[in-house]
């Protein structure tokens, strides 16, 4: 096949392969460096079709369990109330109405609020999110009492969330109360919620740090009352994915109803503890835009995407709308006065950016070499840095094809090494580099 004459179209974001890309899926991080490849990219002068990645990618040997949802999970989204928690966070209004029909669009299955008892401007702002219309179901997390319940139940929410603490520390230095208070309190609400029509859920606070004959004696009761779901939360960010595991794995063989995690991201286990939740049969994960929240957060939704797009590509796509993340992010990002990370998952201006030249090598033969996720599945793009010192001769070959020009191999590798010796003094543009691919043709 005869040498494209144009650059393959990058993202919309992104200024054409024939000049500096000016945006790096977004960013504006990286300029003048990298050139946008296809997804249908070129090898050995042939165009051919990226693999589509498997279903799944499980290791032969690993089998789920019987009690596993990794492809049947549900996402209920905290960032409207876990999300006002964290330190640069105003929601005012027409903010909250925005991210709303964001999440909603995206495909969540519920949105979390504030507590409406929180204060009047959040009990107002709950009733005006009720009244959208979103598919999604609009749910309010409010504290184990009835003053609060008896507010929640008459803003039109679907749902509520009651919590209440069980470690040590939380019932000696929080609220005070010890484990039969709780059960019966929390029964209360659950059956004056129930009453009303509307769906609830109980969940412990501090759950790793309770005693574990507590939480099951408190989870038992309040599942033969018939609460829709039970919580377990990693409050503080203290547990590792095996004790997420087998306080959930033993939850789920002593209740009948849906199991919800709510992880903290602490100490950096936030969203390995989801997946190994799910593993073991949680039914909901509370997520936040970017991990937004109390302190450093809990696990954000586009990093849980990530991961189970890897268990069950299928599903996913097939329930969210994963185009929409890097718009959600953004939307989120400016409300808090916050930069995307260059590392973030999917969305980072590096999540697709290859430069190490055995990879761009790979990259350009089938990408899925080098990616576990398809960046078009996304709505990204993926990205070849050329002007560097680790740059590979496959990558500037590409790069000459794009423009048309008519070079050898061994042509392209003397190109290849001026540009690493250049490179070895300052990293070359792709202006420097296109510059030395027509002066050498010329020569010829």
């Amino acid at each position: 096949m005869a040498p494209a004459t144009t650059s393959p179209a990058p993202c919309a974001d992104c200024a054409p392969s024939e000049g500096p890309v000016k945006h790096i899926n977004g960013s504006n991080g990286v300029d003048k460096t990298h050139v946008g490849i296809a997804n249908s990219v070129a090898s050995k002068g042939v165009e051919t079709q990226a693999e589509a990645p498997p279903t799944r990618f499980a290791m032969p040997f690993m089998n789920r369990d019987s009690n596993s949802n990794v492809a049947n999970f549900k996402i209920i989204e905290s960032t409207l109330r876990e999300g006002e928690q964290f330190a640069n966070a105003f929601f005012d209004t027409e903010t909250k109405i925005k991210i709303a029909k964001a999440l909603d669009a995206f495909g969540v299955d519920c949105i979390e609020l504030t507590s409406p008892a929180a204060s009047e401007q959040s009990r107002r702002d709950c009733e005006a999110i009720c009244k959208l219309g979103l598919k999604a179901k609009v749910i309010t997390h409010i504290r184990c009492h009835m003053d609060d319940a008896r507010i929640a139940v008459e803003t039109g929410v679907d749902g509520v969330d009651v919590v209440m603490g069980t470690s040590k520390f939380l019932r000696e230095f929080s609220h005070g109360k010890d484990m039969t208070y709780i059960t019966k309190a929390a029964i209360e609400v659950i059956e004056f919620v129930k009453s009303k029509g509307i769906e609830i859920r109980f969940s412990t606070e501090d759950s790793f740090r309770s005693d574990i004959v507590d939480l099951l004696s408190i989870y038992q009761a309040v599942d033969k009352v018939g609460v829709n779901r039970v919580g377990i939360a990693d409050t503080i960010g203290i547990a590792n994915p095996r004790q997420v595991y087998e306080l959930t794995k033993m939850l789920r063989s002593v209740v009948k109803c849906d199991i919800e995690v709510h992880l903290h991201n602490d100490t950096g286990c936030a969203i390995a503890n989801a997946y190994t939740a799910l593993e073991a049969g949680a039914t909901h994960i509370d997520t936040s835009v970017l991990g937004i929240g109390e302190r450093n957060g809990i696990t954000p939704l586009g990093a849980l995407m990530a991961r189970m797009y890897t268990e069950d590509r299928e599903y996913v796509m097939g329930k969210y709308n994963l185009k929409m993340l890097r718009q959600i992010e953004e939307l989120v990002a400016e409300a808090v006065q916050i930069q995307i990370p260059f590392n973030n998952y999917v969305t980072g201006y590096c999540a697709f950016t290859h430069k190490a030249g055995i990879h761009a090598k790979a990259i350009l033969a089938n990408p899925s070499t080098y990616e576990v996720l398809r960046p078009e599945d996304f709505g990204m793009t993926r990205y070849v840095n050329i002007g560097s010192r680790l740059v590979g001769w496959n990558a500037v070959k590409s790069r000459a094809e794009q423009l048309g020009l008519e070079l050898s191999d061994e042509h392209i590798k003397i190109v290849t090494a001026k540009i690493k010796a250049l490179a070895d003094v300052r990293e070359q543009t792709i202006d420097d580099v296109d510059q030395l691919l027509r002066e050498f043709e010329q020569q010829l």
